[in-house]
């Protein structure tokens, strides 16, 4: 039997098993590089996680390579030809380039997003021009990471070259070669699987070998990209019966008018690109990049516990305008379901005669906002197509703020009153583009976003300068909000409990809404809701969020990364895998959140309850398209 395998290894096996070992060598300081440049994001690791990523890598090696192990292992005496062993090196350096590249990639748009990378960053290709106006400024700012991937590059060549004049010449038999291959591709399929399960392993079970917070560290990105591809939607879930599940949650709200403004009175959003707490002064940041802000907030409704429902800019604008959050691997607009028909602000409030506006700096097209304007019912859609001036053109994103923010106000003029207009800027995103005649005039931080959170803010003021100076300010209600918070290096913030955290701000200049520094939770998804009150709307709507005005516990919703992250009054729960992991105190003061789920287990058990009722209907209306207030729906659920 020893001389057996012995015979085994002497084959092309053993010139394999070099092989190989290079490219989990290649995964293994690929993770490295990850852990160190994002330490702050993993304060809790320890060396079982290097194991299991260690597991995952191999897995995704056996996912990877399973054609190469095939072709290095076919039987006959062609495999050690020159002509063959080309052919194996271009596959070879092909898919070891793929698994470093989506892995480096990740070193540094983690700080981003939080997760490790999926199909939807593919979106960016499609999406517009994001991607290659993005390249340029990402290399020039990354420039480690792509010397780091042709150092790899270079060095699998290297190894490749060094292995094949040791392939195997002498006479094997046909029979011995094709018992190596069957073990070999069995073993290869049986890793490839996870090992002894039911199903093969995919990201979510990370959560099932680590802490949640870590699942990012132990998982690898091509593993991410592979087990994400054609799987972005969700599956259906029967926690509740119907009649169970409604007394829960049921998204089929009424609005409840407020008569605090005039009815027809005029809304604009805007949308503060990546204006998290971490820098706002009101939010309690020890230095202010944000004054403007800061002196809008006392004017206002200020909530200065907001949360955004998601991590990224595209999952930013469903949540305010449909009151739809994205509980799934892909922004809502970017996955299967992104077409459906749903009923949100825009629509709702043209039925009372408002016209609507969707302003966006950027290139038309970028993250489909234009596309996901026309289908939410916006009458017009304005980016830097139709701004028509390059000059005020940053080089990478789009129109700098201060030239797009005013303009905007001015052209809010051409619409019919009342109108529904929005905003999203811009500036204050990577690259964090400063031009020449404002350096030396905005405040630095310890980040590069700070100074352009600060060009933001100046930007912002700009927008109020101009829309003071127009005839429909007095008879506007601003809502003001950050579609997410900003990568960040800061321990306090990468937290879950306080990574969602923005400012939410409602502002009428006549000073009819209370202003109050409102302590309380309220969400994104709870702008829609809290509008149609405001704005004396007497309708039914369709929303995952509620209204401020109306009696409810404070909540909020999250999806990352296979978890979810659900928000009650004073706790945060995160839920994986159908089942609670940890329960975090809202109320700590600590750099390091500890679980007290077992400390306080009725609050657990029915924020597990709600959100199961959330995700249960959330699932099966994105499923049958069911995402607003049909009468068949109605029927369905009554």
């Amino acid at each position: 039997m020893n001389q057996f395998f012995k015979n085994l290894l002497s084959t092309n096996l053993t010139v394999l098993i070099k092989r190989l070992a290079w490219v989990f060598l290649c995964m293994q300081l690929c993770r490295v590089v990850f852990y160190f440049s994002n330490q702050e994001d993993f304060t809790l690791i320890t060396w079982k996680d290097w194991f299991v990523g260690a597991r995952f890598d191999l897995l995704t090696l056996c996912l990877f390579f399973l054609p190469f192990i095939t072709l290095s292992l076919l039987p006959g005496k062609f495999t050690s030809h020159r002509f063959y062993q080309g052919l194996l090196r271009i596959v070879f350096l092909a898919i070891n380039s793929l698994l470093v590249f989506f892995n480096l990639i990740d070193v540094e748009y983690f700080r981003f997003t939080k997760k490790r990378s999926t199909v939807d960053v593919f979106e960016m290709v499609q999406g517009g021009n994001d991607l290659s106006q993005q390249l340029t400024s990402y290399f020039r700012d990354f420039w480690f990471v792509m010397l780091l991937f042709v150092a790899f590059l270079w060095i699998t060549n290297r190894v490749f070259t060094k292995t094949i004049n040791n392939y195997e010449q002498e006479k094997v038999s046909i029979f011995k070669q094709s018992i190596t291959l069957i073990i070999t591709v069995g073993m290869t399929v049986f890793i490839g699987r996870g090992g002894v399960v039911l199903k093969p392993l995919s990201p979510i079970d990370a959560s099932q070998f680590t802490r949640i917070e870590n699942t990012a560290f132990v998982l690898n990105t091509p593993f991410t990209m592979v087990k994400s591809w054609m799987k972005a939607g969700v599956q259906e879930k029967h926690y509740f019966s119907l009649k169970e599940e409604k007394t829960l949650f049921n998204p089929i709200k009424t609005s409840v008018p407020q008569h605090i403004l005039p009815n027809k009175t005029n809304v604009v959003v805007l949308i503060l690109e990546s204006f998290g707490n971490e820098w706002v002064g009101a939010a309690g940041a020890k230095k202010s990049f944000t004054p403007f802000l800061d002196s809008l907030t006392k004017e206002s409704l200020y909530f200065k516990n907001g949360i955004a429902n998601g991590k990224k800019s595209i999952e930013a604008v469903p949540a305010i305008f449909a009151s739809i959050p994205s509980l799934l691997e892909v922004p809502y607009i970017s996955s299967s379901y992104g077409n459906n028909h749903i009923e949100g602000l825009p629509r709702i409030l043209k039925k009372e005669g408002y016209t609507s506006a969707f302003f966006h700096g950027a290139t038309n097209g970028s993250m489909k906002f234009d596309g996901f304007a026309a289908q939410a019912g916006f009458d017009e859609y304005y980016g830097r197509k139709e701004y028509n001036n390059e000059k005020h053109y940053d080089g990478s994103w789009g129109i700098l703020d201060e030239y797009f923010n005013p303009w905007t106000a001015r052209k809010l003029n051409t619409l019919k009153q009342p109108f529904l207009a929005s905003l999203f800027t811009l500036s204050s995103h990577h690259p964090f583009y400063i031009p020449p005649h404002m350096h030396g005039k905005l405040r630095k931080g310890p980040q590069p976003i700070c100074e352009a959170t600060h060009y933001g803010d100046y930007s912002l003021r700009k927008f109020f300068e101009t829309a003071k100076k127009q005839p429909w300010y007095k008879n506007t209600v601003f809502v003001l909000c950050a579609d997410h918070t900003a990568a960040t290096k800061n321990s306090k913030y990468n937290q879950r409990t306080e990574m969602y955290k923005i400012p939410i701000v409602f502002f009428d200049p006549n000073g009819r809404l209370k202003k109050e520094k409102n302590e309380e939770l309220f969400q994104q998804i709870d702008i829609l809701p809290t509008l149609l009150d405001v704005l004396n709307i007497k309708t039914n709507y369709y929303s995952f969020g509620n209204s401020y005005f109306q009696n409810h516990d404070k909540e909020a919703i999250a999806y990352l990364d296979g978890s979810y992250y659900y928000f009650q009054n004073n706790f945060l729960l995160s839920f994986s895998q159908e089942k609670a992991r940890y329960l975090y105190s809202l109320d700590s003061r600590a750099n390091k959140v500890v679980d007290s789920m077992k400390k306080h287990s009725k609050e657990s058990k029915k924020m597990e309850r709600r959100l199961k009722a959330m995700v249960q209907r959330y699932n099966r209306d994105l499923i049958h398209n069911q995402t607003t207030v049909y009468e068949k729906e109605n029927i369905f659920h009554h």
